[in-house]
């Protein structure tokens, strides 16, 4: 399947109930409730769903039990009056949990908004292959950044709530690793979890066509490799037109991260735009997925056809 534009969400307003999900890990409580007092000022009320504030006893990675965090998204998802999703939190788990989620009945309801990153890099690659619907890349709730930092968080709102304001973006760190300029569907997040898909369910999705989103968090050099080489080797380059790398927080030093990224990406003969700004990072931007755009590598810009949200 080769990346194509997908159903755009409409966007929220003042007044809109958003569901809180922790499908990967569990939930720091003090650092949620501040995130949740920022979705209130933004006039939205949050719903924090009823398995998201579980810890698993045997696995106290896991925020609850794989069954009950697929019954907590499902539910958010089929709920008319709920206007969009948002992970609380990234971690690991949502692999564990997208084969119980009765995929062909969330496919007949109404496409809503959903807001992630990390380990959600999974739920995203699920939703555009399973419901074909356009998500956001973005900060979540309980992240240290989001309460932290006010550039990401209204660069969020904008997007969520405005997002022809945000329809190019323009990160002052961005450059080209590899120069030119390429049109294409986004798609992408965490290296290693697309390095994971492959062989799974998800494993439909193609490249051709398609603008790659790639980022990570504490994975050494050679890891790195590691993931990209895999995904070389099965075919997940094959066709991409262009690529914007985000943040590689704690993956050793910048000069081994950037010597790994031009020697497993610069021979794809497209461009390479790098330090985007999104990911683990602070400021860290919004990029939805799923929504038709243009790559400038050499003006280290992302210009979308359409506003994210309808």
């Amino acid at each position: 399947m080769s990346a194509r534009a997908l159903r755009r969400p409409r966007r929220l307003k003042a007044g809109d109930r958003v569901a809180l999900i922790a499908p990967s890990g569990p939930l720091p409580g003090d650092r949620l409730e501040a995130g949740l007092a920022f979705l209130r000022e933004w006039g939205l009320k949050p719903v924090v769903m009823p398995h998201a504030l579980e810890t698993d006893a045997a696995l106290p990675y896991l925020a609850g039990s794989d069954a009950d965090r697929a019954a907590d998204f499902a539910a958010a998802w089929s709920d008319p009056s709920i206007a969009g999703i948002i992970s609380a939190r990234g971690g690991y788990g949502v692999q564990r949990m997208l084969d119980l989620v009765d995929w062909p009945a969330l496919a007949a309801t109404e496409p809503k908004v959903y807001v992630g990153f990390s380990d959600a890099t999974a739920l995203h690659e699920a939703i555009a292959l399973r419901l074909e619907v356009a998500t956001l890349h973005g900060p979540m709730p309980a992240w240290s950044t989001f309460v932290g930092d006010t550039a990401s968080r209204e660069h969020l709102r904008r997007t969520l709530f405005e997002p022809e304001l945000v329809q190019k973006l323009a990160p002052p760190t961005a450059g080209p690793l590899v120069p030119g300029q390429a049109a294409g569907v986004t798609f992408g997040g965490c290296a290693s979890l697309l390095a994971a898909g492959i062989g799974t369910a998800e494993d439909h999705r193609r490249a051709e066509g398609g603008i790659l989103l790639l980022e990570e968090i504490e994975e050494a050099g050679y890891r790195l490799d590691r993931y990209l080489t895999q995904m070389r080797r099965a075919g997940r380059f094959d066709g991409v037109a262009g690529i914007a790398l985000g943040s590689w927080t704690d993956c050793g030093p910048v000069d081994e991260v950037r010597a790994v990224l031009v020697d497993r990406l610069g021979d794809l003969g497209v461009p390479v735009v790098e330090d985007f700004g999104f990911g683990h990072c602070s400021p860290s931007w919004t990029v939805p997925l799923g929504v038709p755009a243009v790559l400038d590598a050499d003006a280290g810009t992302l210009a979308f056809d359409v506003p994210a949200l309808r």
